[in-house]
């Protein structure tokens, strides 16, 4: 059988841009995206930390080192600059590959510069 983990994540982005009239994406930062194991045309699902929304759409690249977060189409009414969003990938694996299986996590902080990473989550008091 096969199941679905987090492949990966950028947490805490802010959004830098919301293109309305720019094909739907969102363009991320190419250092980024090599960080968190994502590649271009990936579909990432992004969750809006600032007012809840959850949508989908897929990873296009941006200038390496810029720190860009750009939503672009129809996510662009999903937010506003400045909001802070997590971007996660999923990948489908065995349960025998899962047992071996770590995630790419990066933690954003002011300019979207990386923070820390990891490749495990504490366990929740």
């Amino acid at each position: 059988m096969n199941i679905t983990l987090l492949k990966g994540k950028l947490h805490m982005a802010r959004v830098t841009h919301a293109e309305l009239w720019y094909d739907g994406s969102c363009a991320i930062d190419a250092d980024l995206v090599r960080l968190a194991g994502l590649r271009e045309f990936e579909k990432i699902d992004i969750y809006n930390v600032d007012n809840g929304e959850r949508f989908s759409t897929y990873v296009i690249l941006a200038e390496p080192g810029s720190g860009t977060i750009s939503m672009n189409g129809a996510a662009a009414r999903r937010v506003q600059v400045g909001d802070r969003v997590i971007i996660a990938a999923y990948g489908q694996c065995s349960e025998a590959e899962a047992d071996d299986f770590k995630p790419a996590l990066i933690y954003l902080g002011e300019g979207n510069q990386v923070e820390r990473s990891a490749n495990t989550i504490a366990m929740q008091k």
